[in-house]
């Protein structure tokens, strides 16, 4: 094909035909330091001479595009972890992507390229969740590295797309990978840890999100300053602090990313580019929103099979409790503006219709313990919570904790730990309030709303239905009716351990894992990791593996098989997980280690066979230089709905099934 004389004049950066890194070279090439500078702040200038637009690359999509008008918020991501599902963050990410690239393009056609207007995402969070009173654990995947990677790896998958040549949108892991609390000192505070703990706990997330997600990794420093400090950088520069082939450096990993989204192609060109707007909020999207609200849910307790209720035998249901019609705990942080907002009260009251009457009463707020300026007292609405009880065949009492008492440092202004929590206790006089309401004598149903576990103690032990909600979306209360009344199964599973009190915790600023998560502690806590319970019941039959010996440095991988059958009466998910303990480790290990899940649909008396494929490194130990050590000796591998401890045995009065294998062999030390 002949070239024209326009052809020959296109600049190479501005030549799709051209590599990536011919294209990124060229237009380096052509900038001023001073320009250089401007690309590396989150706030990227506009350099009309050679035609690139203004751009922010501050964005956030932790649980849905935030903070940029109207988009489907599905649960805050510690809600999406409780699912144990990876295709549904998979699904939830790529749904999330679609409304970035709708938005985004109808955003820029009228020239707003603000903050929260780009495809460069913060997100996904995948710290790991340590300690119970930090603010931002609901940000992240839990407190398993395990869970966090693979549910990390799905999401950044899902956001970025599988396109040869383009991202859908760019995904950053964060935030540092030993990060996490207090939010107070989180400016200043030098987060001490070991070799053994960061290899073995706080990077392997960071490791597969790289390794295998392909996310835009930071590689030799701190590309881009998302404050304003990078605005120096020429006086730095000047002073022989910083040379310019660093700031070269710095600067082509970020026009990569935005080549690869396609900012400097015909739009015709992107296939991204052409989402329509229409998708945003979309009724489809919606209903992914319902599933992953369904899936998130945990139930935690149901003495008697009390639950799910019959609304055909009730005539009147209390629903009482500070966030039985509050917005704030279907959001969590880092969210948009749902379209629609289904709270627990409008879910309940859609869900069982004009034949039943529900009364409706907070009865306390959350927080409050003592009287206020008028004098009044914070237990001033029990009269009415309690009327409406005594009136009723049955209470569902939402009680728990709401954005506002836990989040982001400055985010949180009800707060004596900056976002954090000091105690790990129902606040204000709600538990009093569930107490009141019980003392009537009437079925009770408890439904939390939070992101960091909560010391229900008395509740576990009285209460004869607990629930587990998180911060569900703008469906949850949807979802919530479906599970209390039998229209779906609960299968959620807990990604982070309840303890039962701050007393069985380590120092908060104490980044050592002895003593911490399930994977450490020593105590029994109240609800372990793993944990969550069904209205039907799940058995597990020929657990299989293809080699009980396994040679170091010979074999490659480990083939385990299980038959998982619906044994109950309705549907339902299973959770199937896979669990490692070494036997004769030379070196201290974890309790257990999860290794592998799946969660599983089925129909009454229907079977599954579920594999599971153990790499090498799956069944190595970590010394404490932070090495992989492949090492002679026993490993007991446990397969089933559940943690093998005991605690979680007497919970769920259900058995996991175990068998061994035998490392043989010198040992063998693997890659970082």
């Amino acid at each position: 094909m002949k070239m024209t004389k326009q052809d020959e004049a296109l600049p190479v950066y501005k030549d799709p035909s051209r590599s990536l890194d011919e294209r990124v070279d060229d237009l380096i090439a052509r900038l001023t330091l001073e320009e250089k500078i401007s690309q590396m702040l989150y706030f990227s200038s506009a350099l009309p001479r050679v035609g690139i637009p203004e751009y922010n690359w501050w964005n956030e999509c932790l649980h849905g595009v935030a903070r940029a008008g109207v988009a489907t918020v599905f649960p805050q991501a510690i809600g999406l972890a409780a699912s144990f599902n990876q295709e549904l963050l998979y699904q939830v990410a790529s749904v999330i992507a679609d409304e970035a690239r709708a938005k985004h393009h109808e955003f820029a056609k009228k020239e707003d390229r603000g903050i929260y207007k780009g495809l460069t995402f913060w997100s996904p969070n995948i710290n790991i969740f340590r300690d119970p009173r930090w603010g931002r654990g609901q940000e992240t995947y839990g407190e398993d590295p395990y869970l966090t990677g693979r549910l990390g790896v799905a999401f950044i998958r899902g956001l970025q797309g599988d396109h040869p040549k383009y991202l859908k949108v760019a995904a950053c892991a964060k935030h540092f990978a030993v990060h996490s609390g207090p939010e107070t000192l989180r400016h200043e505070f030098n987060a001490v840890v070991g070799a053994k703990d960061l290899r073995e706990t706080y990077l392997p997330a960071f490791r597969d999100a790289v390794m295998e997600a392909k996310v835009e990794a930071v590689n030799n420093g701190c590309d881009l300053n998302c404050g304003r400090v990078f605005a120096s950088l020429q006086k730095a520069v000047a002073q022989g602090l910083v040379s310019e082939k660093t700031i070269d450096q710095a600067l082509r990993r970020l026009f990569k990313t935005r080549f690869k989204l396609g900012m400097f192609d015909p739009p015709e060109l992107v296939p991204y580019a052409n989402i329509p707007y229409e998708v945003n909020a979309s009724p489809e999207h919606r209903r992914l929103a319902l599933q992953a609200a369904r899936e998130s849910i945990v139930l935690l307790k149901n003495e008697d099979n009390l639950l799910p209720l019959d609304p055909g035998k009730i005539k009147r249901i209390a629903v009482i409790g500070p966030n039985a019609d509050n917005k704030d705990i279907l959001l969590g942080n880092y969210y948009g503006v749902p379209a629609q907002y289904v709270t627990p009260l409008a879910g309940i009251r859609a869900r069982v219709g004009p034949d039943v009457q529900v009364l409706y009463a907070p009865g306390c707020d959350l927080a409050t313990r003592t009287p206020d300026s008028w004098g009044e007292a914070p237990t001033s609405g029990f009269a009415e919570a309690l009327a409406a009880a005594e009136r009723a065949e049955v209470a569902i009492l939402c009680l728990g904790l709401s954005p506002k008492l836990e989040g982001e440092e400055g985010a949180v202004a009800n707060s004596d730990g900056g976002g954090d929590r000091t105690s790990l206790d129902l606040p204000g006089m709600q538990e009093e309030l569930l107490k009141a309401v019980a003392a009537l004598n009437k079925p009770v149903v408890l439904v939390l709303f939070n992101e960091s576990p909560v010391a229900i103690n008395w509740a576990q032990e009285k209460i004869p239905a607990i629930i587990e909600a998180w911060y569900p979306g703008e469906e949850g209360g949807t979802a919530l009716a479906e599970v209390i009344f039998g229209d779906y199964n609960p299968g959620g599973r807990l990604p982070v351990t309840f303890v039962k009190s701050l007393d069985q915790l380590p120092p908060f600023t104490d980044y050592r894992m002895m003593g911490r998560t399930y994977r450490y502690m020593q105590d029994e806590p109240l609800y372990p990791f793993g944990y969550g319970l069904s209205y039907t019941t799940f058995a597990y039959r020929q657990l299989a593996i293809d080699k009980t010996s396994f040679v170091i440095g010979q074999d490659q991988s480990v083939r385990v098989t299980v038959e998982v059958e619906n044994t109950g009466p309705v549907a339902g998910d299973e959770v199937v997980q896979l669990y490692l303990k070494h036997l004769d480790a030379t070196v201290v290990t974890p309790n257990f280690e999860l290794q592998g899940f799946k969660r599983l649909s089925l129909a009454p008396g229907a079977k599954q066979t579920v594999e599971f494929v153990l790499q090498p490194r799956q069944l190595a130990v970590v010394d404490e230089t932070g090495t992989f050590r492949l090492e002679p000796g026993t490993v007991r591998i446990y397969v089933g709905g559940r943690q093998p401890d005991a605690r979680s045995r007497a919970l769920a009065g259900t058995e996991v099934l175990e068998a061994t294998i035998v490392l043989s062999g010198p040992v063998q030390t693997l890659a970082p």
